[in-house]
């Protein structure tokens, strides 16, 4: 008994996950602010700066719970979906980053309706990405492991929305666009952008495997 006593337990798993959710969120909006902006330069760079600020603190989050999944002997949930769970909302914030950083690499000039519609889509599916995290914790009420299961649909249809989105844009990419360049550009960005909402449907999965297995 006194041996189970002195095992190290739980740790703060659901604060860092809620962490780390508020800064893919943060991402998100400062990515979406770098696109409204996308023609004045130096807002443009003062966006860029705060995805990579949010990435990098999300990135340290990601590294302290897989520490203490090596310190910690009893988990709240199982290790596995932890360090899946982590590592995949990460992920997320990595493609956040990639897609600022592919457009000053590719040097896109401008912007247009069909990144400004999958950007949308990608905050909206982080908002409710973070959300959902937010009841992780709580799933054995069952009244929450409805709104968490009814959140992951949410995120599902946002993904489905995304790619419908991107399955149009690039039908009028190589429709419409004679510069050979700037559609090899363009289609890097739509791929990018929808990839965040397909990550974020991965997050959504592990989470409703979370909710039915602890419910």
């Amino acid at each position: 008994m006194l041996f189970g006593k002195l095992l190290p337990r739980e740790g703060n798993f659901f604060e860092l996950f809620n962490q780390h959710a508020e800064l893919i969120v943060k991402a998100a909006r400062a990515f979406s602010n770098l696109v409204a902006n996308y023609s004045d330069v130096q807002k443009r760079e003062a966006y860029n700066r705060e995805v990579d600020s949010a990435e990098r603190a999300a990135d340290r989050i990601t590294q302290e719970v897989n520490r203490m999944l090596h310190k910690t002997f009893i988990t709240p949930i199982d290790r596995e979906q932890i360090h899946s769970l982590i590592n995949t909302m990460d992920d997320v914030a990595d493609l956040i980053q990639d897609s600022a950083e592919t457009m000053a690499l590719y040097d896109v000039r401008h912007m247009n309706e069909d990144i400004l519609r999958l950007t949308d889509l990608s905050v909206k599916c982080c908002e409710r990405l973070k959300d959902v995290v937010g009841l992780i914790g709580k799933v054995r009420d069952a009244a929450t492991a409805e709104a968490a299961l009814k959140t992951c649909e949410e995120i599902d249809k946002l993904e489905s929305d995304a790619d419908h989105v991107m399955r149009s844009a690039m039908s009028r990419l190589f429709r419409e666009e004679p510069d050979v360049r700037e559609v090899i550009k363009l289609k890097a960005v739509y791929e990018l952008l929808e990839t965040i909402t397909d990550k974020c449907e991965d997050v959504a999965n592990l989470i409703e495997g979370i909710v039915l297995e602890n419910s």
